[in-house]
């Protein structure tokens, strides 16, 4: 059989793969905090028809490899981690991070991390996802990067002028709140008195390409990601919140667009390299009639 009908099913294949990830990136395009993603390619084995040879320097020169590509393979799914436009919303309890960094959730006592700060408050006034799931805070700033929460079973609230994590609770007759670019949550009480909740943390990684999706906008960490370094918004390479705005996904149509019709060419392209040896298979079995 050909060689290249072979290839050109690895071809249809990774193509295949590019639209589904065009697609998901599409569909994601208004989702708060989404981070698209980019396919990359690698080429398979080559056979070897002919080996190389080094030239003897006087009466022959030397001869370089004769080898056949077999095809190409799917090398990588990239999240590419740019900036995403901030829209304003105005409410206070939207929070956007110009720059790096994940908020930090906790689900069923595992950390995860977002993007979204699409925030509300409970029926008890606990600061949560649109999930249901706790973000965590401090009772103090942090100075200085915290390690990775360890929260199982109920999570406490935080505790005023103390580090260890917990939930950011406001009083649900307070009468006004705000979030400042350190995280710090502040709400005027029933009294007319300014007071603090508690401190909006934020993790960055080593490598945030590494970082597993897990669905509803949130990130695990994985073996090749790193340790979260968790601390105070603005310190340490983790960007400022933005209270009233939102950050939008990083999807850009018209480069989507753009890719989907090179995938759609090459899928095409490949189709014709089978069409092609399948043609030339005919020929051969009508040699004799």
């Amino acid at each position: 059989m050909l060689r290249a009908m072979y290839s050109g099913i690895s071809g249809l294949k990774n193509f295949q793969s590019k639209l589904d990830v065009v697609g998901n990136n599409i569909a994601n395009v208004n989702t708060f905090g989404y981070k698209k993603g980019r396919v990359t390619f690698k080429d398979l084995v080559s056979q070897q028809v002919g080996s190389a040879s080094g030239g003897n320097g006087a009466t022959a020169g030397g001869i370089n490899p004769k080898e056949v590509g077999l095809g190409g393979t799917m090398a990588t799914v990239d999240n590419v981690y740019n900036q995403g436009a901030m829209q304003n919303t105005g409410r206070a309890l939207d929070v956007g991070i110009s720059g790096e960094g994940f908020f930090v959730t906790i689900v069923n006592g595992q950390a995860q991390y977002t993007r979204a700060g699409n925030f509300y408050t409970d029926n008890n006034g606990d600061l949560v996802t649109g999930e249901g799931t706790y973000l965590l805070g401090t009772g103090a700033k942090p100075t200085d990067n915290l390690p990775a929460p360890n929260l199982v079973g109920d999570i406490p609230n935080v505790v005023e002028n103390s580090p260890a994590y917990g939930k950011i609770s406001i009083p649900t007759d307070a009468r006004s709140l705000s979030i400042g670019k350190d995280g710090q949550v502040s709400y005027v009480d029933a009294a007319g008195a300014l007071q603090t909740a508690g401190y909006i943390v934020t993790a960055n990684f080593s490598n945030n390409a590494g970082l597993s999706k897990v669905g509803a906008n949130n990130f695990l960490q994985s073996q090749n990601s790193g340790d979260p370094l968790i601390g105070a918004a603005g310190d340490l390479g983790r960007g400022n919140l933005v209270s009233g705005a939102l950050e939008m996904s990083n999807v850009d149509l018209s480069e989507e667009f753009t890719e989907m019709i090179v995938a759609q060419r090459g899928f095409q392209a490949n189709t014709r390299i089978i069409t092609t040896s399948d043609e030339i298979l005919q020929e051969l079995v009508n040699l004799k009639r």
